[in-house]
This record gives structure tokens, C-alpha cells and sequence, in this order.
């Protein structure tokens, strides 16, 4: 007789049901953590740690995050705030990427420029509101300019150190496959510079992000830094509540997007 091993019958995989799990570990984890916070805010709230004139019902946020939501404000709000980030940031970027690639590429002017633009760095965005609002007024203009000066920073340093962080290896091999000016330029340093400028990019939204809440706060009547400081002064703590929720959100979904647009531009890395 002769023996019959028996093996064990394989599962075949189901694609959409693996892609559906991966959708929820996905999401999942990020999520534990702020259902924790809302599970402990509506225990706060619901056994009166705290005093509903300061910590009002997550029912209560939600039901101003619906009125804001149905009444049209919120879309108008976030209009404005979004056309003046994405003006301030592309401003600012571009700016940024010029002025951070051209102290990579040649010493001489990092050595004159570097001085004065670490000096001018230490000084918070937020501290040149008042001069700014004397040559820009309330405007437009001011908003843009100090939203382009959050962004410029970060992207400045990142670009700058991305091109001496190039290691000499990949120099070594454009030189030997005798690669012109812009060969070098598209295939070596470009790819080689990504993660540095990206980070540097992703930085300077998060930074001209928070500029543009700062500034809305203190000089302008409309967006969500102005829904913000006017529900504070109106002590509507569930419209504020809402709004830094908000400002938090909508951040966060920006920073995802670039992130996306980062890992698209290094698809030519190895994974292991």
C-alpha cells in the first residue's frame, strides 16, 4: 500500500476582502487614540467633571459643527482660508525652493546671505504683524505676505542642506557616465534631493497653516481663524471647539496630500 500525505487545502485570497482589511487597519489605528479623547470628553461632560460653560457636550459641537455645515458658513469660511494659504504657500515655496537651491549651489552666497537670513529667522512669524501692518494695512496683502514668510523659512534651510547632503558617490557616477549639466541635474540631483525639500515643504505648509490661523485671528473678518477668535469672544465654546477641530482636520488632510505627492516622487527607491 502505498501512503496518501493529505495536504491541507489552501484558502485562496480574496483581493477586495484583503484591500478592505488594509482600508481598516488603516484607518483604525490612527483613529483609536481620538475616539479615546471623545470617549473620555463625553464621560467628562456627562458626569460633570467639569462645568458644561467650559467644556460643553461633544453632542453640542456636533450639532454646531451640522448648523455650520447646512447654514453655508462653513464652506464660505474655509473659501477664504483656503485661497489665502494656498497664494501665501505657492509664494513662499517658490521663493523658498529659488533662494534655498541657488545657497546650495554656489558657497560664495551662502556665506553672504546665510547671516542675515538665520538672524531674520528667530523672529517669529507672528512678531512681524505690526511692522508689516504699517507699510500693508488690514488687507489682503498682509495676510499673503506673512503667510509666504512662514513658508520661505523652513523650505529655505530644507533646499539648501538637501543639496550638500548629495552624497559624492552619485556625483562620481554622473561624472564617470559623463552626464551633462542637465542629466546631472534630472537624474541625480533632483531624485537625490526629494525627501530633504519635501520635508521641508511639508514644514513650511504646516508653519504658513498656522500663520495664516494666526493672522486671521488678529487681522481679518472673515475665515477660520476669525470664526475662531469670534466664537471665542461671543463664548461660543461649541463653535470654537468646532473650529479648532477644523483648523486641526483640514491641516492634517494637507499635509496627507503632499505626503501622497512625495511618495509618488520616489517610486524610483528600492523597497526591501
Amino acid at each position: 500500500m502505498t501512503d496518501i500525505v493529505s495536504s491541507p487545502i489552501s484558502t485562496p485570497s480574496v483581493p477586495w476582502l484583503e484591500r478592505v482589511q488594509r482600508v481598516v487597519t488603516a484607518f483604525a489605528i490612527p483613529l483609536a487614540f481620538p475616539a479615546v479623547l471623545v470617549l473620555l470628553w463625553h464621560l467628562a461632560s456627562t458626569y460633570e467633571l467639569m462645568p458644561e460653560q467650559i467644556l460643553p457636550y461633544p453632542a453640542y459641537v456636533w450639532d454646531a459643527a451640522v448648523d455650520a455645515i447646512v447654514g453655508g458658513d462653513l464652506l464660505k469660511q474655509i473659501s477664504f482660508s483656503a485661497g489665502r494659504v494656498t497664494a501665501g504657500f505657492i509664494a513662499g515655496a517658490v521663493a523658498g525652493l529659488v533662494l534655498g537651491f541657488a545657497m546650495g549651489f554656489w558657497h560664495w552666497l551662502d556665506d553672504h546671505v546665510r547671516p542675515l537670513f538665520t538672524a531674520i529667522s528667530q523672529v517669529p512669524t507672528i512678531g512681524w504683524i505690526p511692522l508689516l501692518m504699517l507699510f500693508l494695512g488690514l488687507g489682503e496683502a498682509l495676510k499673503i505676505v506673512i503667510i509666504a514668510k512662514a513658508a520661505f523659512i523652513p523650505i529655505v534651510m530644507n533646499s539648501s542642506a538637501a543639496l550638500r547632503s548629495i552624497p559624492p558617490g552619485y556625483l562620481e557616477v554622473a561624472r564617470i557616465f559623463r552626464f551633462n549639466k542637465l542629466q546631472r541635474l534630472r537624474l541625480v540631483i533632483l531624485p537625490a534631493t526629494v525627501p530633504p525639500v519635501f520635508t521641508g515643504i511639508r514644514y513650511g505648509l504646516t508653519k504658513a497653516w498656522t500663520a495664516l490661523v494666526a493672522v486671521e485671528l488678529l487681522a481679518s473678518s472673515e475665515g477660520l481663524g476669525y470664526q475662531l477668535n469670534w466664537a471665542r469672544q461671543m463664548f461660543w465654546l461649541d463653535t470654537m471647539i468646532f473650529s479648532m477641530i477644523l483648523i486641526g482636520l483640514v491641516g492634517f488632510v494637507m499635509d496627507h496630500i503632499l505626503a501622497r505627492i512625495e511618495v509618488r516622487l520616489q517610486r524610483w527607491k528600492l523597497t526591501d
